[in-house]
């Protein structure tokens, strides 16, 4: 298995609301034939460095970006299938969608597009010059100047009551019942259902269900010899076999196959976020 290299930093305070840590990685051999790109509460953007970067939904044919944007979604994607060795990674809240990418989260939903279909000619001068550039420091000054410049226009912001609810299912980590979400925003259940998945392209139920299973990859991620009936009790799935049955719903894989297959190549980065979200 080819070693795997991180290289972070934080970003700029201005762009903390909307963009983790800027993230570079580098395979030193070839890197896994598959990776399987598992929802949470980020979208992703991600650019080359070298070869384009295969996708494909399951049972889909495989696309190739230098650079991408993948939205939120329910169901893992696949990663891999070329030989792209090396590449910066960015994750992005949804409020980023309209600030820097300008346009609402619900159009990148369940999709992954070329970083050049919306950014346009900016995107493709961005990849020649991070691809040019000495330095992981010089790249990330590069994402971050682009960022800041898009973060100083005048973008459309999301309506407040569906930032707030966002960001309280966020806190809850999924543990919180839809009715209880729209009595708190003070909607009608259906309203705000309505409302978040116009926005968001999830429903606030199927968005919980993606927040709870971020914890619940996360907590894998950092303490592996979990027992999987215990994971299941902490995280409230009713048990074991159900914590199975969401994992080939939204993976793909059961629990035991992700961890033989992908842990190796993950557990040893953990972002910031993903830590604080497993709590």
């Amino acid at each position: 298995m080819a070693g795997l290299e991180h290289h972070t930093r934080p970003v700029h305070p201005a762009l903390r609301p909307y963009v983790g840590d800027l993230s570079g990685y580098a395979y030193d051999g070839d890197p896994p034939t598959l990776h399987r790109g598992l929802p949470s509460r980020h979208l992703t953007l991600v650019i080359t460095l070298d070869e384009p970067l295969g996708v494909a939904w399951p049972g889909s044919p495989v696309e190739k970006f230098d650079a991408l944007v993948g939205g939120l979604h329910s169901t893992a994607v696949h990663v891999g299938a070329t030989p792209s060795r090396a590449g910066v990674q960015l994750s992005l809240t949804p409020a980023a969608a309209r600030v820097l990418l300008g346009l609402p989260p619900v159009e990148l939903a369940s999709t992954v597009v070329g970083l050049d279909d919306v950014l346009g000619r900016p995107a493709r001068a961005l990849i020649d010059q991070l691809r040019e550039a000495p330095s992981w420091d010089a790249r990330f000054d590069l994402l971050e100047g682009l960022f800041l410049e898009r973060w100083a226009g005048d973008a459309p912001k999301v309506r407040p009551e569906l930032g707030w609810a966002w960001q309280r299912l966020c806190e809850r980590g999924g543990a919180i019942a839809v009715q209880e979400l729209a009595a708190e925003v003070g909607w009608s259940r259906r309203h705000l259902t309505d409302r978040f998945t116009a926005e968001f392209g999830l429903a606030p139920k199927v968005a919980a269900r993606v927040l709870r299973f971020e914890r619940t990859v996360g907590r894998l991620r950092r303490r592996p010899e979990i027992r999987l009936a215990d994971l299941s009790a902490h995280f409230g799935y009713a048990d074991q076999a159900h914590l199975t049955r969401e994992f080939r719903a939204i993976a793909g894989c059961s629990p035991r196959q992700w961890m033989a297959e992908e842990l190796p190549n993950v557990q040893d980065f953990v972002p910031a976020w993903a830590a604080e979200s497993e709590a």
